[in-house]
C-alpha cells in the first residue's frame, strides 16, 4: 500500500504503455475510507509555443485531433524528447511544425491541462524575434498553418474557437505577460 495524497493505493495495473502515454487503473481506498478504482493517464511532458511576430501576428496550426474527432486550432505543441530540455523541445517543435526559429523564447510556466484523471504537464512559451526557415513536419501530422492577429487569437480562445486547454491558457498567459509591458 502506498499513500497518494488522501488516497491509499492498494494495487496498480498498467493497461497500456507506449512512447507517449501510460494508462493505469489503481485499486484505492478513497479519502472517505471506501474502496474504489481510479483510472489515470500519464503523458510524457510536453511543450506549447505561441509564436508572435513584430507586426502582432501569431502563428497557429489547424489539425484533426483523433481524441475529439474534429479539426482543432492550436498553438504549436509536442513532446519533450528524452535528453531534451523544455526550451530545446519548444524550439524544435516550432521549427518542425511551422519552420520558425525564435531569437527569444519566454517561459510562461507549466500547465496541467487535465488534472482529475491525467498527468499531462506542458511547459508553455512565447516565441519572439521570429525568423522563417524550412519546416520539417512529422510525417504522421497534417498541419495547416494559420496566421492571425494576436487579438484575434485571444478572441478565438474566449469564444471557444480554440478549445484545446493548453493553447487557450498559453494565449491568455501571453496576453497578460504582454499587457504588463514585458
Amino acid at each position: 500500500m502506498k499513500k497518494h495524497g488522501p488516497y491509499t493505493i492498494k494495487s496498480s495495473q498498467t493497461l497500456h504503455r507506449d512512447e507517449f502515454i501510460e494508462l493505469r487503473v489503481d485499486e484505492v481506498i478513497r479519502p472517505n475510507g471506501e474502496p474504489g478504482r481510479y483510472a489515470t493517464a500519464r503523458m510524457v511532458p510536453g511543450v506549447a509555443v505561441l509564436a508572435l511576430d513584430e507586426e502582432g501576428f501569431v502563428y497557429l496550426v489547424k489539425q484533426f485531433r483523433y481524441g475529439v474527432g474534429k479539426e482543432c486550432v492550436e498553438v504549436v505543441a509536442g513532446a519533450v524528447d528524452e535528453g531534451e530540455g523544455p526550451e530545446e523541445a519548444a524550439r524544435r517543435e516550432l521549427r518542425e511544425e511551422l519552420g520558425i526559429e525564435a531569437a527569444e523564447m519566454v517561459g510562461l510556466g507549466l500547465v496541467d491541462a487535465v488534472t482529475s484523471q491525467a498527468d499531462t504537464p506542458s511547459h508553455v512559451f512565447l516565441a519572439r524575434g521570429l525568423r522563417f526557415v524550412e519546416d520539417d513536419p512529422d510525417d504522421t501530422e497534417r498541419l495547416e498553418p494559420i496566421k492571425v492577429r494576436f487579438e484575434e487569437a485571444v478572441r478565438m480562445a474566449f469564444d471557444g474557437e480554440i478549445t484545446q486547454a493548453t493553447s487557450a491558457v498559453l494565449i491568455f498567459k501571453a496576453e497578460h505577460f504582454l499587457r504588463r509591458g514585458a
